[in-house]
């Protein structure tokens, strides 16, 4: 008697299994299924692998060209010190004009390329445009154009010297007109690479900042 109905209970569990047990399904009733031909997300199909490519390839030049520029302000800094330095103790009065001569007129506006300078610097921690395209205009005014005045200021000076051997103003026993050529040949060399990284620069932001509005 028992032997029967363990042997009934076992075959009603196993009907019942059958018509519980939920239907296999297969890849064409459910096409969302993950398989190699399966949708994927779009991020990480490979097709956006030319954008990032391009990404890394603007930071890459920008960072080269952010290192340009700061090589190129500190000259320029070491630059402006040096006729800071002639103007302020030639002003003041520090020593005999003898030993250090008055300033010619080109370096008094020179003095105003410390804002160029100051723009530069600053624009290149946060990628700045607006003080990237100031110290670009303000480069033209203040940095190159004093320097084309000063060349021609000085250049008769410069005749004399060279056909008479006679100079009338020394910086340290030397001749004023020649140290301060000197001087402005490296300035001249130092600002047309400014002006041309810092365009190179502001081309590379202004590209960066046109691919993010496209996203």
């Amino acid at each position: 008697m028992r032997t029967a109905i363990s042997s009934f209970s076992i075959t009603s569990f196993m009907v019942l299994y059958q018509h519980v047990q939920p239907p296999s399904l297969s890849r064409e009733d459910c096409p969302n299924m993950t398989s190699r031909l399966g949708p994927r997300t779009a991020s990480t199909n490979g097709t956006d692998f030319k954008h990032r490519e391009k990404v890394v390839s603007h930071y890459q030049m920008s960072a080269s060209l952010k290192s340009e520029v700061r090589k190129l302000n500190w000259v320029h800094l070491l630059i402006w010190l040096l006729v800071a330095a002639q103007v302020t103790v030639s002003h003041l009065n520090l020593v005999s004009h003898d030993t250090v001569s008055i300033p010619y007129q080109w370096e008094y506006p020179y003095l105003l390329s410390l804002i160029p300078l100051l723009c530069s610097s600053l624009s290149l921690p946060m990628n700045n445009i607006s003080y990237l395209v100031i110290s670009l205009i303000s480069a033209g005014l203040f940095s190159v154009a004093p320097l084309i005045y000063g060349g021609m200021e000085m250049f008769p000076v410069a005749q004399q010297l060279y056909r008479h051997g006679k100079a009338y103003r020394f910086i340290f026993g030397c001749s004023a007109v020649t140290v301060m050529y000197l001087i402005m040949v490296v300035a001249v060399q130092v600002h047309a690479w400014q002006i041309y990284y810092m365009k190179k620069l502001l081309d590379s932001w202004f590209d960066a900042t046109q691919e993010k509005k496209k996203k």
